[in-house]
């Protein structure tokens, strides 16, 4: 495609296949954009006939017809025009918000890297201005294309029955403005798209920087320093936006010179067919005066190429969101029933990092109760994300059911592995949608049952509202404590055999904490548990614990067994236990 790049112009059709457009209601759009730039159009030429016809002083109601006909097409026009409005964005409206669904689900389903890969304002970005980008394309270019071409050919035709000759020069220059305007248009464009988008991406990213972190910025005295990098952000978008208006300024010249063309062609040609018999003093002011209506479609091809390009590379930048369904291909028909969880000579790290554990070797199962303990950012919250298939492992596998896990979807591996990080999400809605996040269908008798489990049964009934009061978002209206608990209620809702936990102690007092992990890892929880945590002293219903240490630059399991066990045989970890008993009283 002349306009766009070949990988560009893919990602475009990928997108638009997401908008899942209405046909129905824009060939609708098509026709009333039409019907209204052919009022135009119609309004000229008939304007165009009365004014001549008139100068001959015929009999008035020669004219009347012509008159009702201006007066016609001056009203249909703009009612055309805004039902050409009212339909074109109801379809593109509709298609954002299923292109944008259609994002956040594959979101959902993607791995943690690819999120990871993202900084959240670029995220903001291409979820927000890049979808509402697309969802322009259907009303700033493909609509305006269409309806040009259509308008076009009929005021060709309509020339032709007149002077062929005419119409050919009215051919030519619309041509001459539909292509020549758009492609300056679009060359000023991808020039300073590259330059906008990464002007924009750094804005978003310093907004919720500036958002984020205001009270941070404001004791570290770096908000000036961020406010000035926000201005040097917003001036390179301005300069980009200026180094484009050149071309933009040639392309719009070059639809007043195709006019002026097509004009000076139309009275030249015109009063030679006049001169040989052929057209009339009448027809030659339609034929010279109708293109100044007949470019008014082209006039907006520049724009459309503009919206064009800046869709195709706002469709580009979505599909690095979107999940390529070729990854999960191989076992897209294979459900796991969660009995067996194994890695086996694993290695873990994050995308485009080192490996920062090497040589685990564990295995859950719906009996199982292990604990990983160890000291902070040794990577056992990097070991969850990558034994729940959120994370590729660097070297080795990670099988469930004898498959690796990171090569299923996200919601087949999540029917047999639930994972509740330390920073899971808590949503602005009630207590009871919050715990429904795991599982939609469940009551609120087994919601409080859960909180109960997890040491919020009283909290839960203080609630003005029990189950159904609404908490803030990310939890800011409950205390840290009762945050974590929400969190592992969530994660014993779950259909899910086998369940992961990053820290489910922390923010809680020692002695509540202890009675959770004991409670989590006894028998009465009907699934396989595996918890990271630094507590030990709740650890003696575990089956194992592995203590992971640093061994050189890279973490790994260098002890393994019961409480216990690694309580008599290995010093360090008897030495933390004493400590924690020493610190906390227990």
């Amino acid at each position: 495609m002349i306009f766009l790049k070949p990988d560009e112009f893919r990602a475009l059709r990928k997108t638009l296949r997401l908008l899942n457009i209405n046909k129905k209601w824009f060939a609708l759009s098509v026709l009333f954009g039409s019907l209204g730039l052919g009022a135009a159009v119609s309004l000229g030429a008939t304007s165009a006939w009365l004014i001549a016809r008139a100068s001959q002083m015929p009999p008035v109601l020669t004219l009347s017809v012509a008159a009702t006909g201006v007066r016609m097409f001056g009203i249909s026009r703009a009612v055309l025009r805004y039902l050409e409005r009212l339909s074109s964005h109801w379809v593109a409206l509709s298609g954002m918000g299923s292109l944008r669904a259609g994002v956040y689900e594959s979101l959902a389903s993607s791995s943690t890297s690819k999120v990871a890969s993202i900084r959240r304002g670029d995220l903001l970005a291409r979820t927000g201005a890049d979808v509402d980008a697309v969802g322009d394309f259907v009303v700033k270019s493909l609509l305006p294309a269409t309806v040009a071409v259509v308008v076009g050919v009929f005021t060709c035709l309509g020339i032709a029955l007149l002077d062929p000759k005419c119409a050919l020069v009215l051919a030519l220059c619309l041509v001459l403005s539909g292509l020549i305007s758009p492609l300056l248009s679009a060359k000023a464009t991808r020039n300073a798209e590259l330059a906008n988008q990464r002007a924009r991406t750094e804005m978003s990213s310093s907004a919720m920087t500036m958002l984020d972190g205001a009270s941070e910025l404001a004791v570290l005295g770096r908000t000036e320093a961020m406010d000035a990098h926000f201005v040097r952000t917003d001036q390179q978008l301005t300069q980009a936006k200026d180094k484009a208006a050149y071309p933009n300024g040639w392309a719009g010249a070059m639809n007043d010179i195709a006019t002026s063309l097509s004009v000076i062609g139309a009275i030249v040609f015109g009063i030679w067919a006049m001169h040989a018999g052929t057209l009339s003093p009448v027809g030659l002011a339609v034929v010279v005066l109708t293109p100044l209506s007949a470019f008014e479609g082209t006039a907006l091809l520049g724009p459309a190429a503009v919206q064009l390009v800046a869709s195709a590379g706002a469709a580009k930048r979505i599909e690095g969101l979107l999940e390529n369904p070729e990854h999960y291909k191989k076992y897209s028909s294979f459900t796991p029933a969660g009995s067996r969880l194994e890695a086996k000579d694993l290695a873990i790290g994050w995308p485009g990092g080192p490996v920062i554990a090497e040589g685990i070797n564990l295995t859950i199962t719906p009996s199982s109760r292990l604990a990983i303990v160890g000291p902070s950012g040794i990577g056992k919250s990097t070991l969850l994300f990558t034994l729940a298939g959120m994370l590729e492992p660097k070297a080795g596998s990670v099988l469930i059911d004898g498959k690796p896990i990171s090569l299923l979807s996200r919601p087949a591996a999540t029917k047999a592995v639930t994972v509740t990080a330390e920073d899971a999400h808590i949503f602005e809605t009630t207590v009871l949608e919050n715990i429904r996040v795991a599982r939609g269908d469940i009551s609120k008798e087994q919601a409080h049952a859960l909180l109960s489990q997890a040491g919020l049964g009283q909290w839960a009934d203080s609630l003005p509202e029990g189950l159904d009061t609404v908490i803030g978002s990310g939890g800011t209206t409950i205390s840290g404590g009762e945050r974590r608990r929400i969190l592992i209620a969530r994660a014993l809702a779950s259909a899910a055999p086998l369940m992961l936990l990053d820290e489910p102690g922390e923010h809680i007092d020692p002695k509540t904490a202890d009675k959770i992990l004991s409670d989590i890892l006894s028998p009465k929880t009907d699934k396989g548990v595996l918890v990271v945590t630094h507590r030990l002293s709740a650890l003696g219903a575990a089956d194992e614990v592995l203590m992971m240490a640093p061994d050189g630059d890279k973490a790994k399991v260098v002890a393994r067994g019961s409480h216990g066990t690694l309580m008599r045989t290995n010093d360090s970890y008897a030495w933390a236990a004493r400590q924690e008993e020493y610190v906390y009283g227990d």
